[in-house]
């Protein structure tokens, strides 16, 4: 967990809920030792959300401290992750310098707001929202068109209805075509997995089903 912060903030600085080395619980690198860097505070407010600890509160820290403390795990991968990382404009530069510092750095984002200035060495995990998060309206798709190959999109699914529009979005967007990943994920509590694995199999559609590693290990405790 990141200590406690009180120097005054500087424009550098960024509000960090948590620092913490865990393994990747989703997408392209599920279950590679990872450290998260957890930025506070987010726009959306999705039915299914299980961050909701890091939409306030926080330390400052300054990004040269972000970075030590990643250091400190001497890991190969990071993730910077929210709350909705790009709410914060220290967001960016914190990107390109954990890039700089030669990690494979992923960005886990709402897809609300623009991916543009995002590093192009950083994996985008693009997470269009879905009706049954109450929170599809705030989807920016101009950010489709900011896709490079090496990203990933992942859409939560919470009922049939979403599986149908997460269905009709690839065919859409032609996100096949776009990206290595596309990626869906049960909503916890809502759809079982072994019902959207048939459902996926059904449609042979070309995606990655993905169970929430961290939740099957740790639940939801923070920190994981």
């Amino acid at each position: 967990m990141t200590p406690p912060d009180t120097a005054a903030a500087t424009p550098g600085d960024l509000r960090i809920t948590e620092i913490f080395y865990s393994l990747q619980g989703e997408a392209r690198t599920v279950g590679r030792p990872t450290v998260f860097v957890r930025l506070t505070g987010c726009p959306l407010r999705c039915v299914y959300c299980d961050t909701e600890y890091a939409f306030s509160g926080g330390a400052m820290m300054a990004r040269e401290a972000i970075v030590a403390r990643v250091a400190s795990f001497a890991p190969a991968y990071v993730t910077v992750t929210g709350g909705e990382p790009l709410a914060q404009p220290g967001c960016l530069p914190l990107l390109a310098e954990l890039c700089d510092a030669g990690y494979e750095v992923s960005l886990e984002t709402s897809g609300a707001l623009s991916l543009a200035g995002v590093d192009a060495r950083v994996v985008n995990v693009l997470d269009l929202k879905t009706p049954g998060s109450q929170e599809a309206h705030r989807n920016d798709y101009g950010n489709i068109a900011l896709l490079k190959a090496h990203d990933q999109v992942k859409f939560v699914i919470c009922d049939r209805a979403d599986y149908e529009w997460a269905r009709f979005k690839l065919d859409e967007y032609r996100l096949a075509d776009r990206v290595d990943e596309i990626l869906f994920s049960p909503s916890f509590g809502q759809v079982q997995g072994r019902e959207l694995a048939e459902w996926i199999l059904a449609d042979n559609l070309p995606v990655r089903m993905q169970l929430q590693l961290h939740k099957l290990l740790w639940q939801d405790e923070p920190g994981h």
